[in-house]
């Protein structure tokens, strides 16, 4: 992929993050980190620059990752916080993507209908999450989509255990609601 942050050296840091090199932790968690953000709400046409950003500022923060939490759950927090940036910035660009919208590392398939299944899913997943405000969004996707604790998802968001709770049974009820109107909007049985 081109532009991607890929320091070859490991940093110098203290704590977990010794040894660690972001190019290991980008061939590692890229489609990881695209997918989360894809979740998160960033448009498909701008995954690629915050991505991009998601690794820069894992690479200039790698001497903070204290080995307290899984790797993926500090890459996911990174996320958050670029997505809900991106979000405020809420430009619109003019330029026109020159990729496909997959994942990095994502080929052709072997299976062409597998694959527009999947993308099928994605897009429906998509619609579904479109309608929740940013913090349940992040909260159901953690949760239910990359399979995050609930005592995980409250030390990212940096929010009380009880708060996590609300904001998963509010989001699921949301979800569950959007999926029921897009059932009898296609003409769906439950």
């Amino acid at each position: 992929m081109k532009g991607v942050v890929t320091g070859a050296e490991p940093m110098p840091s203290t704590g977990a993050a010794v040894g660690l090199s972001i190019r290991d932790i980008h061939e590692r968690h890229a489609d990881f980190v695209w997918r989360s953000l894809q979740r998160l709400g960033v448009r498909t046409r701008d995954l690629e620059d915050q991505l991009q950003e998601v690794f820069i500022v894992a690479h200039r923060r790698l001497d903070s990752f204290d080995g307290t939490s899984e790797l993926t759950t500090w890459l996911f927090g990174i996320c958050l916080r670029v997505a809900a940036a991106h979000r405020r910035r809420a430009h619109v660009r003019l330029e026109t993507p020159t990729f496909d919208g997959e994942p990095p590392g994502a080929g052709a398939s072997e299976d062409p209908e597998r694959t527009a299944l999947e993308r099928e899913a994605r897009e429906e997943l998509e619609e579904l999450l479109s309608g929740l405000d940013p913090e349940k969004r992040a909260v159901f996707v953690m949760f239910e989509v990359e399979g995050f604790s609930a005592p995980e998802i409250a030390s990212v968001m940096g929010t009380p255990l009880g708060t996590v709770y609300s904001r998963l049974a509010t989001a699921r009820g949301e979800v569950a609601k959007a999926a029921a109107r897009k059932r009898a909007r296609d003409g769906r049985r439950p």
